[in-house]
């Protein structure tokens, strides 16, 4: 299987450079993770609060699942975050050890394998010659690492996460 998030190793765009990359859904669903970490109370960014977003705002990602009630498991393991299933992650930051850790130029307030999945986005979109990562890019990203707290909380779910890559490789969103 080709290797979907090989990280780049580069300085990570500035903040200003890096909504240019991106579609307006990802920023949005980005804007939403954040929101989600600190209602939380969760220090920085994790995958899982990426995956989160992904699923409530983009019926492209939906989709990309066996069906609604798969879907809705998922979405229930991540609304337990913060009242049961997730809470041994509560303060705790996500590092995979499956991406190198990003120690300059890192997304602030992100964890390393949510800025390793989003460098991932990018890469993926670049090598499809897109201007801009879209939302699919970023679950592809995610499910390449499965060690992530995102990984974790689709196989909690049942999902098949090697057949979910394959089907996501065979995506190819529109370009912007």
């Amino acid at each position: 299987m080709q290797n979907r998030t090989a990280y780049s190793g580069g300085e990570s765009p500035a903040p200003e450079d890096l909504e240019t990359r991106l579609t307006v859904e990802l920023a949005s669903v980005i804007s939403a993770a954040r929101r989600r970490a600190t209602r939380d109370g969760d220090r920085q960014v994790d995958t899982a609060h990426l995956l989160h977003g992904l699923l409530e705002s983009d019926p492209a990602v939906r989709a990309a699942f066996d069906g609604g009630p798969q879907v809705a498991r998922l979405l229930g393991y991540l609304v337990q975050r913060s009242i049961g299933y997730g809470l041994q992650w509560h303060g705790t930051v996500e590092d995979s050890g499956a991406v190198p850790v990003v120690a300059e130029g890192a997304v602030p307030g992100w964890s390393p394998a949510a800025a390793a999945a989003l460098d991932g986005a990018l890469d993926r979109a670049h090598a499809r010659y897109a201007t801009r990562a879209g939302c699919l890019d970023l679950l592809a990203a995610l499910v390449d690492d499965p060690e992530s707290r995102a990984v974790e909380v689709l196989r909690r779910a049942s999902v098949d996460t090697a057949r979910l890559a394959h089907r996501l490789d065979g995506e190819r969103p529109g370009q912007d």
